[in-house]
């Protein structure tokens, strides 16, 4: 079993930045690709994006390209999301996702493990 706990989620003004992290306990994360997903209230979750076990390879929605940055440190078994240019519409419970043998994975239903989720708010 995977257990996985995010942190770094926050209240930020717009044009703000936030590092997200992700930290894996319960076996090894470093040979799954890992994500990172949102949902806001009253909507479904969407994918935000994703990292390759090797961390060579990187997958962004159109909506974060750009901003956002995903990266990993398989030796802490952590995954992070470097979070620049935030805007109202960044809202969301972030969450982490693990073990997708898929890549890019950018349907929810491909990952096998979620954490509990950390709220991001973004004040115009």
């Amino acid at each position: 079993q995977v257990h996985l706990v995010e942190s770094g989620g926050g209240l930020v003004q717009a044009g703000g930045s936030l590092r997200l992290s992700c930290v894996a306990s319960g076996r090894t994360l470093s040979n799954a690709n890992m994500g990172w997903f949102r949902q806001a209230p009253g909507k479904e979750r969407e994918f935000v994006a994703t990292i390759r076990w090797s961390g060579g390879l990187t997958n962004y929605a159109d909506s974060t390209k750009g901003r956002f940055t995903i990266s990993r440190d398989n030796a802490k078994n952590t995954v992070y999301l470097q979070m620049n240019e935030l805007k109202p519409e960044d809202t969301a419970v972030y969450y982490c996702a693990a073990d997708s043998v898929y890549f890019p994975a950018t349907d929810p239903n491909r990952y096998n493990y979620w954490g509990q989720g950390t709220q991001v708010t973004v004040s115009s």
